[in-house]
């Protein structure tokens, strides 16, 4: 008569051979993480892109005061969606002043308080310190204000025209001469030079236009 072996010798070598397997993986699997952790390239941490540029063009006075040449420039920032903060922002690029051999139109100071638009009316509230820091005369009044509402309608189409308010209010003048009771609408008509396909800043491709109002009263 043939012996059987015990069952339980064979439970216990069952029992041995999962556990060495076990053994094994885990080994193998720690193994393979010290591996990657030292080939693996170290990432560092995730830095946020820079904001795009967009092409602007604006209006400055040429030194002999016959008129607007306009300069081309960037600023950081999408126009893509709400308009108003980038009208905010090529103004007060254009408060920085000219970059080639052109005079300001504005202040340097000058702040600009909030930008609304309202159909094809962009609403400006100017501060305090663009309207005290204007030189005297109604050529230098007008210069200002024409070259805020043609750098905005001239960047932004859909902007047919510009309203003036200071420091909240409703304004007759800036300084006693150019009325701003009513939205005031761009004066390209005066353009002296009709080519305006190319404008980069330089003196080739610059436009003039003669700034409205004449000389000082």
């Amino acid at each position: 008569m043939k012996r059987t072996r015990p069952k339980k010798h064979f439970y216990a070598r069952t029992v041995l051979l999962i556990a060495f397997l076990a053994a094994a993986v885990m080994l193998g699997s720690m193994m393979l993480h010290k591996y990657l952790a030292r080939h693996q390239t170290p990432q560092g941490p995730v830095l946020p892109k820079p904001a795009g540029t967009v092409p602007v063009t604006l209006f400055f006075s040429a030194t002999d005061g016959s008129g607007f040449i306009r300069e081309a420039r960037e600023i950081e920032g999408s126009c893509s969606t709400d308009i108003s903060p980038c009208i905010r922002a090529i103004l007060e690029e254009l408060a920085n002043g000219p970059l080639g051999d052109l005079a300001a139109t504005i202040p340097q100071n000058s702040s600009f308080r909030s930008v609304q638009i309202h159909g094809d009316t962009a609403v400006i509230d100017l501060g305090a310190p663009l309207v005290e820091g204007l030189p005297n005369g109604s050529s230098a009044e007008m210069t200002a204000v024409y070259s805020m509402v043609n750098t905005v309608t001239f960047n932004f189409p859909a902007i047919k025209k510009v309203q003036f308010l200071v420091e909240g209010r409703n304004v007759a003048t800036l300084a006693g001469h150019l009325q701003l009771d009513k939205p005031l609408e761009p004066d390209f008509h005066l353009e002296k030079d009709q080519d305006t396909s190319s404008i980069d800043g330089s003196p080739a491709s610059r436009a003039a236009i003669t700034a409205p109002g004449g000389t000082d009263k």
